[in-house]
């Protein structure tokens, strides 16, 4: 089950003070307003991309598969390939809002790497990049005043509520644009894999261009120099959940401030990691054409017991359940946590864990946890980091637009995909002495243009510090895609889970914490499955189950 990141204080269309009667506005031309979500669950009917790998251009060291399991590099490519052999544009200007977790980038004026994109484009690209922590409010104001740009960031937890009468009204249909054999006039976008495509249903049609992940958002990271400390120099040597209790008790130690596990705020005391661990399912479960809720099962709970267990031992950094995620990182990389939970895309690349520890203690051996006895059940929760949307236009519009995403799409070693990571060769990067690009001090200030949260490849692994690091990641990925799990509802649509998404997750969220945090007894997880049922769970799976029957098994 993924980690649990609160909406709270996120601000959605309809409950933003800010809005107002803007809001109101827009709502009703959306077809209803808040009050009225669309009323019908919607199964996924229609016809998907139709999944066309590329022609081969390189031989990766470490292959990928279709399972999902990405594609490693151990150098970067000396040879680089075009992947677009025309400009997607004929002049004219491209607007695009979208979310980045970077500093601002100069300006094209004093961005090579910026005008070198937009000459490869054929046109103007009007880039607003906004910070994470200021999307929600950005993206309401561009909503309730009717200014969406061309091409722009969608993600549900920062979202509209009645997001089917928003798409209808608001933005481009590109199931028939795209669906079947038509995805092939963009092959990057067409290299895409189906699983990818079904985050950008909204209503039992296709609205959203999906910003591939690695599928796996993963069990978190473990210091594997100070499990050695304790005796275990590999991770299939820890038979069961049991065993990893005494492994981190063991490299507990507290005069030292040192800790088993460092949690943050925002997530349950590390439960994304051992909800996983024990086998929860990843949002729901299909048991004979039934569905099961996480939180029903007797994994879950025993995962919140094994928890509120380690925070009675002692082995939870204490306080660190108020951190941030900056500070969790940095108790981690400093050896002063053995266990922390964070996504898979945290572990390679400059910024990464590898790296940053590294620079603190070179012995540092931090890595991505791999599953712990016969019960894990990874969730396949990492699959996208966003959708892009695109503005309502007419059909020649619309085809440009995808032109435009298919550009950003441009895979791992081409020229596009180069410069959208590392700039201009020369005054941007450079290369080492093994080929692979390094920045400079230009480079690190123009690569932060967010051009790959408008559209990606699938993620290739690569980190020029490090073969080893790639093998590591590689050899996760694939364990965890073997026992990973999907939610079977990605893809269908229930109005009550729409409506109902933010309480149901409040009342949850607190009482679960509440219970791992001594505040209230085990036995209150069986009073809150009763609550959350009555207030729109049982209705919600009812809807699903309804959208389930409508739905043909599909890529």
């Amino acid at each position: 089950m993924q980690e649990l990141v609160s909406r709270r204080g996120f601000l959605r269309l309809g409950a933003a003070a800010a809005a107002g009667a803007a809001a109101s506005s827009v709502l009703s031309a959306c077809g209803g307003g808040s009050a009225a979500p669309a009323a019908k669950a919607q199964g996924l009917t229609i016809k998907l991309p139709a999944y066309t790998p590329l022609p081969s251009a390189l031989t990766p060291d470490l292959p990928g598969n279709a399972t999902g399991v990405p594609e490693g590099y151990f150098s970067y490519p000396k040879q680089l390939f075009k992947a677009v052999t025309k400009p997607p544009m004929s002049g004219g200007t491209v607007k695009i809002a979208v979310q980045t977790f970077s500093p601002p980038p100069p300006g094209r004026g004093e961005n090579p790497a910026w005008q070198e994109v937009e000459k490869r484009l054929g046109g103007t690209a009007d880039v607003q990049a906004v910070t994470s922590d200021d999307w929600p409010t950005k993206f309401n104001t561009m909503v309730a005043g009717g200014t969406l740009p061309d091409m722009f960031t969608y993600i549900s937890t920062q979202g509209v509520n009645n997001l089917p009468a928003f798409v209808a009204s608001q933005c481009t249909d590109l199931t028939a644009l795209l669906g079947g054999d038509a995805v092939k006039d963009y092959p990057n976008l067409a290299a895409i894999p189906q699983v990818f495509w079904k985050q950008g249903i909204v209503g039992g049609k296709l609205y959203g261009i999906p910003v591939p992940r690695n599928m796996v958002g993963g069990l978190g990271f473990y210091r594997a120099d100070m499990f050695a400390e304790a005796g275990v120099t590999d991770l299939s040597q820890i038979s069961d959940v049991d065993r990893l209790f005494e492994v981190l008790k063991e490299v507990t130690r507290p005069k030292d401030n040192q800790w088993g596990l460092v949690t943050a705020s925002g997530g349950v005391y590390g439960l994304s990691i051992f909800s996983q661990l024990f086998g929860a399912p990843n949002g729901w479960r299909l048991e004979n054409g039934k569905l099961v809720h996480a939180i029903e099962t007797e994994e879950y709970k025993a995962a919140v017991e094994y928890v509120r267990k380690l925070r009675e031992a002692g082995i939870v950094s204490p306080g660190s359940e108020g951190f941030d995620g900056l500070k969790r990182k940095n108790e981690f990389n400093a050896g002063r946590a053995a266990l922390v939970y964070d996504g898979l895309p945290a572990y390679l690349g400059p910024t990464g864990f590898l790296q940053t520890s590294k620079k603190i203690d070179p012995a540092a051996d931090p890595r991505p946890i791999t599953p712990i006895g016969p019960a894990t059940k990874a969730s396949l929760n990492n699959v996208v980091v966003s959708i892009t949307m695109l503005k309502k236009s007419d059909e020649t519009r619309a085809k440009e637009l995808l032109r435009v995403a298919d550009f950003f799409a441009s895979p791992f070693g081409s020229e596009e995909y180069t410069l959208f990571n590392y700039g201009v060769e020369g005054t941007d990067f450079k290369r080492d002495d093994k080929g692979n690009p390094v920045l400079t001090e230009q480079g690190d200030r123009d690569t932060t243009v967010p051009w790959k949260m408008i559209a990606a490849p699938t993620q290739a692994l690569f980190d020029s510090s490090s073969q080893e690091a790639v093998k590591v990641m590689h050899d996760a990925i694939t364990k965890m895609i073997a026992v990973g799990v999907e939610d079977p509802t990605v893809g269908l649509y229930s109005p009550t889970y729409e409506n109902k998404y933010e309480s149901l997750f409040t009342m949850r969220t607190d009482r679960v914490t509440s219970i791992v945090a001594g505040r209230a007894p085990v036995s209150d997880l069986d009073q809150l499955v009763k609550d959350w049922r009555a207030q729109g769970g049982d209705k919600a799976r009812a809807e699903f189950e309804e959208a389930l029957k409508q739905s043909p098994k599909v890529g």
